[in-house]
């Protein structure tokens, strides 16, 4: 294992096992998805597979600044001298720009690029395709899980609405991708 992953496992590790063991579930499920789709990326899949286990970070009681997890996490990041290119593909996964909007945070996001790239699609890919217990779920069945879980009036329901068609749409084209280089993957 690639010295950045195996850094990026053990500080996911220690910030998420004990004191949100769900979230760590969850991170573990989608690296294994980011290793699947590591095969479209042989010199940045383990920039994947880092990004894929750190995304959620930013939700560790110990992380949390702002309470926008995507930027918490990436601003930690950061601080613990991770690569700039991983910082913000965690700041920008699964469309959090929609969310920024949502809490007035836009400026601190705008710190990290979002590349917008097919590397970027495969950790959204890897991400709405996995359940909060870190199974294979597809991408529609992943939304309408955040909603319920949040409830109807909460942000991040309103957030994963706006999100959806972009959502669906990295999920599409990554498979899309998978399919044609021919690297199977459940798909629920």
């Amino acid at each position: 294992m690639d010295e950045l992953v195996s850094r990026a496992c053990v500080l996911a590790e220690d910030t998420l096992s004990v004191s949100l063991p769900r979230r760590w579930k969850h991170v573990q499920g989608v690296l294994r998805k980011a290793e699947l789709a590591g095969g479209l990326f042989r010199e940045d899949a383990d920039t994947l597979r880092a990004a894929a286990v750190l995304h959620d970070v930013g939700y560790a009681p110990a992380v949390v600044v702002t309470g926008f997890h995507a930027l918490d996490g990436a601003d930690y990041l950061k601080r613990m001298g991770f690569p700039a290119r991983v910082c913000a593909l965690v700041a920008h996964h699964s469309c959090a720009y929609r969310e920024a909007e949502l809490r007035g945070l836009t400026a601190e996001l705008a710190q990290w690029i979002d590349e917008e790239t097919p590397l970027r699609d495969a950790l959204w890919w890897a991400d709405m395709t996995t359940a909060p217990d870190g199974t294979a779920t597809n991408v529609h069945d992943r939304i309408d899980e955040i909603q319920r879980r949040y409830g109807p009036d909460d942000l991040v329901t309103f957030f994963v609405r706006q999100a959806k068609p972009e959502l669906v749409a990295a999920v599409d084209r990554t498979e899309q991708r998978l399919q044609a280089a021919g690297i199977a993957y459940n798909a629920k």
